[in-house]
């Protein structure tokens, strides 16, 4: 890896988990003590229609789609790469962290279904419909169990759980 100093987190979690709420406030956090950063939500760099609902291309092409976006803000300066994405298993996580080209470390938010329902309630897209079926299934399947370095619950208010974040990382007092 060619990160020259920089870090990585990878918030991880099923859909309705707050992965995107907890890596904007992270974001706001980090902009506030005027330190460069980049936030992704990894879901944007594949969301595309291929044609193709396989998971394994989708990953690959936002895979090539990090690798091409991480170097440009490397080469821009950015130290602190906040990242939103639900991963399976580690060997999507080691895709990530290669892809990332900076140390990488995750955190799954975890939440119980009936505190995603409740998030969710309010949108009543179809595709949100889908999304809390894949949770429930990912769920109890046990998916993206067991990738994480630190487990931190995120049924608190956005702004705790991104300090616990920032304090687990030791970004919390980085200048």
């Amino acid at each position: 890896m060619d990160g020259h100093g920089a870090d990585g987190v990878l918030l991880t979690g099923v859909y309705g988990s707050g992965k995107s709420s907890v890596a904007a406030e992270i974001a706001y956090l980090l902009e506030q003590r005027g330190e460069p950063y980049a936030l992704l939500d990894l879901d944007y760099l594949s969301w595309a229609g291929t044609g193709s609902e396989d998971r394994t291309e989708e990953f690959g092409l936002m895979l090539a789609n990090l690798t091409a976006v991480a170097g440009n803000y490397r080469g821009a300066g950015i130290r602190r790469f906040v990242l939103a994405y639900f991963v399976r298993d580690l060997a999507e996580v080691r895709g990530v962290r290669d892809a990332l080209a900076v140390p990488l470390r995750v955190v799954r938010l975890a939440v119980p279904l009936a505190g995603i329902e409740r998030r969710l309630a309010g949108d009543v897209t179809s595709g949100r419909r889908d999304d809390l079926r894949e949770a429930a299934a990912s769920l109890a399947a046990g998916e993206g169990a067991g990738v994480e370095d630190v487990l931190i619950g995120n049924d608190r208010p956005v702004g705790v759980v991104a300090r616990e974040v920032l304090d687990f990382l030791g970004w919390d007092s980085d200048p």
